[in-house]
């Protein structure tokens, strides 16, 4: 049975100087950001935001299957929490509003993705 791989903790600590990089690049510097780096399922990384507080949580996830290992790209993933963080304050509002939390994640994660697209490395 094929083992999860592994990050290491120099990866990590490139996506967190990834992460940092861009949070600055859009003008996100508002925000206290925490970092975690343990086992998540189903994802490389995922964040969670308290707008009030102006804090965030990222957690990076530390085994990824090896379906997906192919896919872990630190870099890659650091952008995508990032531009996370940059919607989060109108995923935040539509969350208050009485639309499903499905389509609220569905409609940010096809914007994101949008986004990674055509915001350049």
């Amino acid at each position: 049975m094929a083992r999860n791989k592994r990050f290491t903790v120099k990866e990590y600590g490139t996506f967190k100087t990834e992460f940092t990089r861009w949070q600055r690049r859009f003008g996100l510097d508002g925000y206290k950001v925490y970092f975690k780096f343990e086992p998540i399922e189903d994802c490389f990384a995922d964040i969670t935001a308290d707008q009030r507080q102006s804090c965030v949580t990222i957690r990076v996830n530390s085994e990824v299957p090896p379906a997906d290992v192919e896919f872990a790209d630190v870099k890659v993933h650091a952008k995508h929490e990032a531009i996370h963080l940059l919607v989060k304050r109108l995923s935040a509002r539509a969350y208050e509003r009485h639309v499903r939390g499905d389509e609220i994640y569905e409609a940010e994660e096809e914007l994101v993705r949008r986004l990674e697209k055509l915001i350049p490395d």
